[in-house]
């Protein structure tokens, strides 16, 4: 029997660009390591328009009283950051830089949506299972329109919005009402949706065991390479190792499809218990390449068990270099749909008073020297997201050909 959480993540479309929980930003980041920037930076900037301009408006705004010298400096480097036109680099004041690393815990506050851009327009990548996005019927490729908060007396139109205004706006505390007015292209009309706020905890895998001609699978969703990663993955593999020694045993689907990415370290760590040696990914900078990740061979928990790689659209950043590692070196199918293209490096720095800085500092290249940016991670078995049947069409064929070897 299908879940409705089932029914919900089949339907994803391919998005463009950065992916973010509503929840909290979840920026990609390359290393699980950030920098920290005490010293001040002069330069041959001239500033003087903008001091200026400050002047102005002190001089002559209307409502003096609201000019906020903090809020100034904020804006200035955030203009600044996007001036680059790079939806990846961005700077973050105190309180969405709390947001990020609460994200990358895997619980936070929110409606559980993951938010990209389709086309330039604000979209949802997809619902988080269980979330109110999801119970409220949100399908990946809606685009939000409008955000409306009534008792925060917000009424914002999209266009324009940046990932941080978006996330500010459709946050907010618990059991408070924020309203998407959302246009479904299936549908070709647009509508309003209330979502009721909640606390979003958010697993990073499941396991859940599926029976087909006596053998029994292992579904491993594998939702967000987040810091659960790291404790959960281990326990995954000590009990599919003991339902193997029960015998029957058919195998493992890897269902990546949803998955946003996250911590680099999460798709080396669940690699390298699948590949006996060799390369994961490369890091290349302005400079070439700086780093390389290769299997650490003191893992490879799942070295021998035969496995089935499912991804989708809404697959990026980390699922696809674990998903196009394991393709390159011929230890896996992929079924499903190309993945998203998401194929550059974030590394994040904390900055005075409690911001934070993420700049795009380099590309990932897959063993092959492939940098999927834009273009994704191509599938074996193409099996296409039908929105008009209850079954999962995609899990049912990578089992078949996981246990059927067709």
């Amino acid at each position: 029997m299908r879940s409705g959480f089932l029914k919900k993540v089949r339907k994803i479309v391919g998005l463009l660009i950065l992916l973010v929980l509503v929840a909290g930003i979840s920026f990609n980041l390359g290393e699980k390591k950030k920098r920290e920037v005490v010293s001040d930076v002069e330069g041959d900037l001239d500033l003087s328009l903008m001091w200026l301009v400050k002047s102005r408006l002190e001089d002559t705004y209307l409502d003096a009283k609201e000019i906020d010298e903090e809020e100034m400096v904020y804006g200035a480097i955030s203009g600044l950051v996007s001036s680059l036109g790079d939806p990846y680099t961005v700077f973050l004041p105190p309180d969405d830089q709390k947001r990020s690393e609460e994200d990358l815990t895997g619980e936070f506050g929110g409606v559980g949506i993951h938010l990209g851009y389709k086309d330039n327009v604000l979209a949802v990548m997809s619902p988080l299972p269980g979330t109110p996005a999801d119970k409220a019927g949100l399908e990946a490729g809606d685009l939000i329109l409008k955000i409306i908060d009534k008792k925060a007396d917000v009424d914002r139109d999209t266009p324009g919005i940046s990932l941080l205004e978006a996330v500010e706006l459709i946050r907010g505390e618990k059991g408070t009402v924020v309203t998407l007015k959302i246009y479904r292209k299936s549908e070709e009309k647009s509508f309003d949706v209330d979502l009721t706020r909640g606390v979003i905890v958010v697993p990073s895998v499941e396991l859940e065991w599926k029976e087909k001609d006596g053998k029994q699978v292992a579904w491993v969703r594998m939702y967000r390479f987040t810091e659960r990663l790291f404790e959960e993955w281990p326990e995954k593999i000590s009990e599919i190792k003991k339902k193997e020694l029960e015998g029957e045993f058919g195998g493992i689907v890897l269902d990546l499809r949803d998955n946003p990415g996250g911590f680099l370290q999460g798709a080396v760590l669940v690699a390298s218990d699948f590949l006996k040696d060799g390369l994961i990914v490369s890091q290349e900078s302005k400079r070439g390449i700086e780093e390389s990740y290769r299997v650490d061979q003191r893992r490879r928990g799942l070295l021998m068990e035969k496995t089935v790689v499912l991804v989708n659209g809404g697959s990026a950043s980390a699922a696809e270099i674990l998903a196009g590692a394991l393709k390159e070196h011929g230890r896996v199918s992929l079924v499903g749909e190309k993945t998203f293209g998401k194929g550059t490096v974030q590394m994040p720095e904390d900055l005075p008073g409690g911001a934070g800085l993420h700049v795009t500092v380099a590309r990932w290249l897959l063993p092959n020297g492939e940098n999927i940016h834009g273009s994704g991670v191509e599938v074996d078995v193409l099996v296409e997201s039908n929105f008009e049947t209850e079954e999962d069409e995609q899990l049912e064929k990578a089992i078949e050909v996981l246990v059927g070897g067709k």
